[in-house]
This record gives C-alpha cells, structure tokens and sequence, in this order.
C-alpha cells in the first residue's frame, strides 16, 4: 500500500513508537533532551532537524506526531503546532513580513486577526490594504507589484463569505506575494487551500481539530521551505510552541475529525433549511443553501457548506438576546467546532471591539447569531431553534 487515504492517515499518520511499543501515542513531557555525547549535541545545534529533538520550544516528539498527521490531513509538506490559534496566525504573519512590507487582507476578519493586521503590523511599518474578500476585483486592483502577502479568511468569522482561494492565490503568485489563509470555518476536512495555491494556512486546533472544548492550540501549514526556514525560527525564538499535553489531545481529535466534522456539516445542511424563511428571521446565511450569493464557489472550493451557519433575527438585540436565553440544548458561548452546539452573539462579543459603523459594514448586525453546529440529534437542534424562535 503506497498511499493510505484519509481516515487511515488521521488514525495512524505520524505515529512513533517508544521500545515499549505503546498503542496510544506516548505523551513526552520534557522540556530537554539528553545525549550520547557532546558531539551529538553539538551536531543536532549545528544541524538542526524537525526529527531530532534539542529543547521542548523547539519540537517534541509527540507534538512533531501531530505536526506530520495534520500535514498528511491538508496536503501540505510541512507544519509547526502552536500555544493557539492566534499564536499561529501571529506566527504566520510576523515570520515572514518586515517594516516597509506591503499586505492586502479582506476586511472581514476575527477580532483579534483583526487586530493583528491593523494594530500590530502598522505598529511595525507595514503597509496594510483591506479589501471586501468576496470581490475578486477588488483584490485585482489591490494586488499589485510590491505586495508582500495577502491575508483573509477563507470563510469569514461570522457573517460566511467565502474568498475565492485559487482566484487570490493566482492573483498573488502573480506578483510575488505570498498566500496566507486562515483555514477554521473551511476545516481541513473540506479544505483544499494548498492545492489551490495558499503558501500558508492557519488553523485554530481549539476548534474543530481537538472538536470537544478541551484545549487551546494552532498550527502553520506550508512548505518546508517556509515552515522551517521562516515559521520554526520566528516560533521557536519568541515562545509560541504547542506543549506535548495539548499535542496529544489534537492527536486524539484527529482520529475522530473526518467523521465528526462531517457529521456536523450534514446537520448544519438540515438546520440552514428548517430555518430559511421563517417569520422571525430576515435572513438565513449558509453556504451550503442554493439562496447563499456564493453557495457555487463554495461546492467547487469545499465541496460541503461547512460546520457553521448565521442568521439575523428581527427586532435587534432585545429580540435576539430573549432568542438565545430561550434555548435549552444550544449553549451560549464565544467557542466553536465544538461537539457541542454554540450559539454566539457577535456584536457584544466576538467583534464588540469594532465601532458600530465598522460592524455594520461587515454585516453584522445586532440580530445576527454565529451557530456552531455541533454533534447532537440534529432534529433536537431544530427543535431548540425553533422553540426559540417562539420566544421572540
């Protein structure tokens, strides 16, 4: 057997085994290594390799477990695990870029990716661009000679629009630039960014790749030019490494994450219909409905409409605020992927840092609702909902 598929590699992919040949994957927590000699020690510095191991910031043999099985799972050459999520897109960002350096991002971004790029990297002296990410030609005309990278969501947090990642990646490849694409909402079960051209992809492991709420942890996706070259040198110099505990945990998501995410995805799909047209919503947004602006670029790019859905409710915050204390089964919170489902407030919580002129160019409005479809009976969730609904 050449090749395993999938669900093989995300059970088996990485594995290393100690001399007491341990089923479950071995959890190493050190923060140093020992050697044979001081000639060993002082090749692995002079040489360093992601498979030998000199300091727990540097890698470990259980979170280079879960680096080599989530690059099987995405189809990249290589990865570097991180403390979380925005450690990661921190990480990705800051690896590569220098003051003077040019960026183009969507607008539409998570509040702290958003602070990211308009805080920290302006802070520094790089130039930054924003652009609506679902409008190709707008990043046509923003992408130009100069541009050191392009930054966006491949679906964005909380409102759905999907960026074309072939289009942009092309757009950029064009002029030199990198791709780096913050992969959640899209999982990497339905992604497929490093074959449409992203040179890096981000991803929260608190999300759905640990999928039951138990950890904070991220990983940086690319080429081992990149990876090691330009990711591992920032990472391991300024403190960002996952810890072994937290790698372990993602190992153990990972054997469960295609069936899992396809699961909620399929439950996702049921609740987007039960909810489309209902009185008290003025509208319902999920990728994976025909009436979704983008649902073609959404089956060619991921081929499912995903975990997550949103929908507004009419009559502003009072109405939403009386809809979310209704539910029974939907708990509220700020999480997501999660096995179980969270219905979340983006306006008060997730995005309140934005001024309400910046949240109402992004849509999102006082009645909207992010819905983290998780792994319950999907008929209980509709009929949370709709009771709910009831209520306003």
């Amino acid at each position: 057997m050449t090749k395993k598929r999938t669900r093989t590699n995300l059970v088996h992919g990485g594995t290393r085994r100690s001399q007491w040949g341990e089923l479950s994957e071995a959890i190493y927590l050190t923060q140093g290594f020992a050697y044979d000699s001081a000639e060993q020690a002082e090749g692995r510095f002079a040489n360093p390799s992601p498979d030998e191991f000199v300091y727990a910031r540097y890698g470990n043999p259980t979170v280079r477990m879960f680096e080599e099985r989530i690059a099987l799972l995405e189809g990249a050459e290589d990865a570097f695990a991180t403390a979380s999520g925005m450690a990661a897109v921190n990480g990705a960002l800051m690896s590569v870029l220098k003051a003077g350096d040019r960026v183009v991002s969507a607008r539409a971004l998570f509040g702290s990716c958003s602070y990211i790029v308009e805080e920290i990297l302006t802070r520094f002296g790089v130039e930054i661009e924003l652009v609506d990410g679902e409008d190709l030609s707008q990043w046509e005309k923003a992408v130009t000679p100069g541009t050191t990278a392009v930054f966006f969501e491949s679906m964005s947090n909380p409102t759905l629009d999907i960026v074309d990642v072939a289009a942009v990646s092309a757009l950029a490849r064009k002029v030199g630039a990198l791709t780096i694409v913050d992969n959640v909402f899209s999982t990497p079960v339905f992604s497929n960014a490093i074959e449409q051209g992203a040179d890096l992809v981000v991803y929260s492991a608190t999300k759905h790749i640990d999928g039951q709420g138990r950890a904070l942890g991220g990983v940086i996706l690319g080429s081992s030019e990149l990876i090691r070259k330009k990711v591992e040198t920032y990472m391991k110099h300024t403190g960002g490494a996952m810890s072994p505990f937290t790698a372990w945990i993602m190992l153990k998501g990972l054997e469960t994450i295609d069936l899992r995410v396809r699961a909620q995805a399929a439950s996702a799909e049921t609740i987007a219909k039960a909810l489309e047209g209902h009185k008290a919503l003025t509208k319902v947004i999920y990728p994976g409905l025909a009436s979704h602006p983008q649902n073609d670029l959404a089956m060619r790019q991921l081929g499912a409409g995903g975990t997550m859905l949103a929908f507004e409710i009419d009559g502003g915050k009072e109405a939403t605020f009386r809809f979310m204390n209704a539910l029974e089964v939907i708990l509220i919170s700020n999480n997501l992927g999660d096995a179980k489902s969270i219905a979340t407030h983006p306006a008060t919580t997730t995005h309140s840092r934005l001024t309400p002129e910046a949240r109402a160019r992004l849509n999102i409005s006082d009645g909207l609702i992010r819905l983290s479809v998780g792994l319950e009976d999907a008929d209980d969730l509709v009929e949370d909902l709709l009771a709910a609904l009831d209520a306003v």
